[in-house]
């Protein structure tokens, strides 16, 4: 007889409860795992999924050139080749079953230098690296670390780059072991064709094309344009889908970048600063060359510099505590990046302070005894034994600190520091070059009275070049205070070929003097190439103002004049009336026994000047505003049969009007003496028989070498009369002024050029 089943109830219920309960933590906990997979780490597994299932590789875009003002190319992309592994397809390659290969296939392999033997079954790593490293001279381990590269996952990578900027051959043998997923394609190598050339403002770039310093670092996002992409879809045993269509985006080409810069004027400057560098024996020289109308830098050069093709080498030259110290020693841009007390140069700021503040006039007396006395210091002038009674004009055109320090006590430091702050020191001048110093300004309520002295003759304060040219260009222009730049304009061409301009320079202005005491100003800038310590820039037919600056260095280590060491300037400009152009001329610890700027910098100034003159005349034609014409003074062809008298003129580049009853030169207007642009027309009027009157022009011929003036003098008739030796400073007849032959003038001569 069977038991009856009884069926307790409420522990079937306790039962149930307990694993609904189970099941329901169960599905709790899942939806919360498959909500943190699906919410919290889905871009983590999305890019883990897009890594096993997609091969990427990128495509560099061509770096943008670097072009001078008339199109010459100063930095290009030259064609070049790179190597880069599709990894999924090279271990498809790698896993094919060789055993099933025809003889043919088996041959191949080995002809390309595969060492397969009999029933090897697969392909490895070890069987390829060593071709591919032997193809292209790299060390098999690298290469064998490339074809293994895995993903931060772990997992396999679908590409990997071995190696960039390779030339043709090297590819080619790469081309010729037939690998497949070993992918040959173009590419572009940095190229600098002038090699050291503006190298400072040029710049450098790293192995992946992007800039380091200078034009190549500040316009990197210009130049370097937007990359393309090659993007495949894989299966699971990493193969291309044959249904999808791999991705291709092009790569954008940078844009090109049109400096302010003129090639000629560059290559100039470079010619004169190795001049000036040799033959000083310096630690550095510097020359600048700028448009003060627009801002534009003409040309900017650095000795010692370096060759961008090559941006390490010659390191080891400069001082540093590491290599990566002296790299980026050598790469600085002396002009942008360094500062230094000016010296006598910065007189041209006190100057034109007290000129727009009419503290002085033309007439205002100075007494320079050679030094002034501020507590228990006495500050000396460069010439102690003093320059005795002056003008305001003469204590620029004699660069006498005494003058200076008593204009700057006139100014007083609260105006003197205005005008300071006005014409941009103790800011960036805003030129668009990497890593502008500012300088130091010392302020106003920490300025003594020994401070304010030396301040007003270019001492204490310290300016970077480029932020001084800045100041010396609105004194050029006629008050009006430009950001300097080195970028014209940013272009590109479209698919038609037209040439689409993105972006131009547009600089900063503020209006900073009076154009009526800047033309003043210059004019006694004039004095100081005519008879001043800017003497040994002086060109016959040329107005040229300029001003010498010789600075003691301070020594890092305890803030005091180092002995024996400075930094000697010349600044300059021309024409005077209408300033075309602006030059500075630095050599940093001149050592071959001068170190005043009057002899040091002048001689690669002349060199310049000159340079850029015939360029000038012989690049633009005579209605071009750039030419700077040269003056002539006119010669005496009176007396002389007509043939011989139309070439003298033309060899001194005179045009001529004749009034033509003779053969023999009458008279002449204007008189000889007279001075008149090249080019000018000359009234001649001629005869058979007959005299002509003896009238002569008085040139002006400050400026001129004893020998130069006694033979212009001469050829006029008029005779001179020497008082020292040296050059031209002074004349007892005025330039302009009517006399006959034969008349005397005095000539007083200067040598004792410094400062």
């Amino acid at each position: 007889m069977r038991k009856p089943n009884y069926k307790d109830r409420a522990k079937m219920r306790k039962r149930m409860t307990i694993v609904i309960g189970g099941l329901t933590c169960v599905f709790v906990l899942l939806t919360m795992r498959l909500s943190y997979i699906m919410i919290a780490k889905r871009q983590e597994y999305a890019a883990r999924a897009e890594e096993q299932w997609t091969s990427e590789v990128k495509i560099d875009a061509r770096r943008g050139r670097v072009l001078d003002r008339n199109g010459k190319e100063l930095a290009v992309s030259a064609n070049v080749y790179r190597i880069d592994f599709d990894l999924n397809s090279i271990r498809s390659y790698l896993s094919r079953d060789l055993t099933k290969l025809s003889k043919d296939s088996i041959e191949k392999l080995r002809g390309i230098g595969l060492s397969i033997k009999e029933g090897q079954k697969n392909l490895t790593t070890d069987d390829i690296a060593p071709l591919i490293a032997k193809a292209l001279d790299l060390d098999v381990a690298k290469v064998k670390d490339k074809l293994e590269t895995k993903l931060p996952s772990g997992a396999d990578a679908g590409s990997a780059t071995l190696i960039r900027r390779i030339e043709k051959d090297a590819a080619d043998k790469i081309r010729e072991l037939n690998i497949s997923g070993i992918l040959v394609s173009p590419d572009t190598k940095r190229y600098y064709p002038n090699n050291n050339f503006l190298s400072h403002v040029l710049g450098s770039t790293n192995v992946d094309g992007q800039g380091l310093t200078g034009i190549e670092l500040q316009y990197n996002s210009y130049l370097s344009g937007v990359p393309g992409m090659k993007i495949a879809e894989l299966d699971r045993n990493s193969g291309e889908l044959p249904y999808t269509i791999s991705q291709f985006t092009p790569p954008v080409d940078g844009k090109d970048i049109t400096l302010t810069i003129d090639e000629n004027i560059q290559f100039f400057a470079e010619k004169a600063v190795e001049q000036a560098y040799k033959d000083n024996n310096a630690k550095a020289a510097s020359i600048l060359v700028m448009d003060p109308k627009t801002g534009e830098v003409l040309a900017m050069a650095n000795k010692p510099d370096f060759n961008p093709n090559t941006p390490y080498e010659g390191a080891e030259n400069f001082e540093g505590a590491n290599q990566s110290e002296k790299v980026q020693k050598m790469w600085r841009n002396r002009l942008v990046n360094d500062t230094f007390e000016p010296g006598s140069i910065f007189k041209v700021v006190t100057a034109i302070t007290g000129l727009e503040e009419k503290i002085v006039t033309k007439d205002t007396d100075f007494t320079c005894g050679g030094g002034l006395k501020f507590g228990n210091r006495t500050i000396k002038c460069w010439k102690t034994q003093g320059h005795g009674a002056e003008k305001f004009p003469d204590i620029i055109q004699n660069s006498c600190n005494v003058g200076f320090m008593k204009l700057g006590e006139m100014i007083g430091k609260e105006k003197l520091c205005e005008y300071i702050e006005k014409f941009g020191f103790g800011k960036v001048s805003g030129i668009d070059l990497p890593g502008e110093a500012k300088g130091i300004v010392k302020s106003v309520d920490k300025i003594s009275e020994t401070d304010l002295a030396t301040i007003a003759f270019g001492q204490t304060n310290t300016v970077n070049s480029v932020q001084y040219m800045t100041a010396l260009d609105a004194i050029a222009n006629g008050g009006s205070l430009i950001q300097p730049h080195v970028m014209k304009e940013v272009t590109h061409n479209d698919e038609s070929g037209v040439k689409i301009i993105d972006d131009k320079f547009t600089p900063k202005t503020q209006q900073v003097a009076s154009a009526e005491k800047t033309a003043e100003l210059r004019t006694y800038l004039e004095r100081v190439v005519t008879g001043g310590s800017g003497a040994g820039t002086f060109m016959e037919g040329y107005h040229i103002g300029g001003k010498t600056g010789t600075a003691q260095k301070v020594n890092p280590e305890n803030g005091t004049y180092a002995s024996g060491k400075y930094i000697s300037s010349f600044v300059g400009m021309a024409p005077v009336d209408d300033p075309r152009i602006t030059i500075m001329v630095t050599v940093d610890e001149p050592s071959n026994g001068s170190y005043y700027a009057g002899q040091v910098c002048t001689p690669p100034a002349k060199m310049l000047f000159t340079d850029i003159f015939n360029y000038l005349d012989s690049k633009f034609s005579k209605e071009n505003s750039s030419q700077i014409s040269r003056d002539v003074v006119i010669p005496e062809v009176r007396g002389m049969k007509l043939d011989e008298a139309k070439k003298v003129l033309k060899e001194a580049k005179l045009d001529f009007v004749l009034d033509e009853s003779g053969d023999t030169v009458l008279n002449i207007n204007p008189y000889p003496g007279y001075v008149v642009k090249e080019g000018a027309k000359i009234n001649l009027y001629t005869g058979n028989n007959g005299s002509y009157n003896k009238n002569v022009v008085m040139p002006d011929v400050r400026g001129y070498s004893k020998e130069d003036v006694y033979k212009l003098l001469n050829s006029l008739g008029i005779v001179s009369v020497f008082e020292g030796d040296g050059m031209v400073v002074g004349q007892n007849i005025d330039q302009g002024e009517v006399i006959t032959k034969g008349t005397s003038v005095k000539l007083t001569l200067k040598s004792d050029y410094k400062d």
